[in-house]
């Protein structure tokens, strides 16, 4: 049995335009901005480590590369659910940041700073192919899947792909993205920013 598993919803927006060129180059290129900031936002529907459960928590990365990731120096940040507990904010901890294994574990190499945890309240909303989550003052971001032309009501998808939540994430413009935490400072809502969301399973 795993010593964890959590699985639900992730949604980002970050400061390339769209589409992102980090993922179609496996992280070696440049972002378009000259940095990336990026906030990965993550909605636990049910999940439990070494036996804490952590249904309906959430948590977000907050991450910012001076160049391409591949390069690492990646400064990240965690926001956690106001409502977790001391040993579920410990869990999701060892799990965001990768210490606890699993698909975060393989950004660790390239993490050279750990700004912080800060605890907020998260509110993760989906209606359709729209995503929306705030964390308090912190973190308020949006997108709107982009629609296949082939098959009604489903998003375009990027698959087989490096990026530690999922192999398949769907397409996206961000509406609107508001960072400041952990020094990391992002607005933007011209709706030509970059976004991906997926469902998630996640073990170890």
């Amino acid at each position: 049995m795993a010593n964890w598993q959590i699985k639900g919803q992730y949604m980002e927006t970050c400061n390339c335009n769209f589409i992102c060129p980090c993922i179609g180059s496996n992280l070696t290129s440049a972002p378009t901005e000259g940095n990336c900031k990026a906030a990965i936002a993550m909605q636990i529907d049910q999940g439990q480590k070494e036996g804490v459960t952590l249904d309906g928590l959430a948590f977000i990365v907050l991450l910012q590369s001076p160049g391409p990731m591949i390069e690492g120096n990646i400064k990240i940040g965690l926001i956690i659910d106001e409502k977790a507990d001391q040993a579920q904010c410990d869990a999701i901890t060892g799990i965001a940041s990768g210490e606890a294994g699993g698909p975060m574990a393989a950004l660790v190499p390239l993490v050279s700073e750990i700004a912080g945890i800060e605890k907020r309240p998260i509110r993760f909303e989906m209606d359709g192919m729209d995503r929306h989550v705030t964390a308090g003052e912190l973190i308020d971001q949006a997108l709107s899947g982009i629609p296949s032309a082939v098959k009604e009501g489903d998003t375009l998808y990027l698959d087989n792909v490096a990026h530690p939540v999922s192999s398949r994430i769907a397409l996206a413009k961000a509406t609107h993205s508001r960072f400041h935490a952990f020094g990391i400072n992002w607005e933007d809502s011209s709706g030509l920013r970059n976004g991906h969301f997926a469902p998630f399973s996640w073990a170890a």
